[in-house]
C-alpha cells in the first residue's frame, strides 16, 4: 500500500531529486528540473512550487543553509535535502517503481465514449491519433540517440518507458483500426446501425453496462 507522504505532491520528488545533486535556491531548483525535462516526467504545478519548498523545509526534508544576493536581485535562501529528506526519496523512488498505481490517461476517457462516435469516424480519428503517434516516436528516439552519446543510458530509461509505452499504444490502435476496416470487429454492424438509426449504441452512457469492465 502507498505510504503517506508528509508532502505528497510529486513536485516534492522533483525538488528532493535535484536537492540530492547539490545544495540550490528555489529558482535554480526550479530552472533545472525544465532543463533536466522533470515536468515531462511527472506533473508538476509551477503554481504551488514555493508552497511545496516551504512544506518541505516545515517537515524537515530540506533545510536552510544560507541566503545569497547577486547583483540587485532579491535576497535567495539556498536549501539543502537533510537526512529526512535523502531517506523519503529514496523509500518514494521504491514505491514509485515497485508499486503499480492506478492512472487515467485521457485516451482512456476517449475510449470509454467511443461509441457515441460513427465507426467511421471514429476510424479516422484513429488513423489521426496514430500518425500523430509515430511522429513523437520518431523525433522521440531520434532525440533518445542523440543524448546517449552524451548522458549514461541510466539517467534516460524514462524516456525509453516513455517511448516503449507509446510503442504499444501505437500497435493497439493499428490492430484496432485493422479490425474496423476489415469489418472484423465484434458487433462493428450493430455499432454502424444504431448510429445510421439516429440513436446511441446501448451500453454507450448506461454505467450499468459495463459493470464487468477492468479497472
Amino acid at each position: 500500500m502507498p505510504a503517506r507522504r508528509k508532502v505528497g505532491n510529486l513536485l516534492a520528488l522533483a525538488v528532493l531529486s535535484a536537492l540530492a545533486q547539490r545544495p540550490m535556491h528555489p529558482y535554480e531548483i526550479a530552472s533545472n528540473l525544465r532543463a533536466w525535462g522533470k515536468d515531462q516526467d511527472m506533473e508538476i504545478k509551477w503554481g504551488s512550487f514555493y508552497t511545496v519548498v516551504r512544506n518541505m523545509e516545515r517537515h524537515g526534508l530540506i533545510e536552510a543553509v544560507e541566503s545569497v544576493r547577486e547583483g540587485r536581485r532579491p535576497e535567495r535562501t539556498v536549501y539543502r535535502i537533510t537526512d529526512a529528506g535523502w531517506a523519503e526519496l529514496v523509500d518514494w523512488a521504491r514505491e514509485l517503481v515497485s508499486t503499480p498505481a492506478a492512472e487515467r490517461p485521457q485516451f482512456r476517457a476517449g475510449l470509454s465514449v467511443l461509441a457515441v462516435l460513427h465507426p467511421d469516424e471514429a476510424a479516422v480519428l484513429l488513423h489521426q491519433r496514430l500518425e500523430l503517434l509515430e511522429d513523437e516516436i520518431r523525433s522521440g528516439r531520434e532525440t533518445l540517440a542523440e543524448h546517449l552519446r552524451t548522458v549514461p543510458r541510466l539517467f534516460l530509461v524514462e524516456s525509453e518507458y516513455y517511448l516503449t509505452i507509446r510503442d504499444a499504444e501505437a500497435a493497439w490502435i493499428r490492430s484496432l483500426l485493422a479490425e474496423l476496416i476489415s469489418g472484423s470487429y465484434p458487433g462493428l454492424d450493430e455499432w454502424r446501425a444504431y448510429h445510421e438509426a439516429g440513436r446511441p449504441p446501448a451500453g454507450s452512457t448506461d454505467p450499468q453496462q459495463r459493470s464487468g469492465s477492468t479497472q
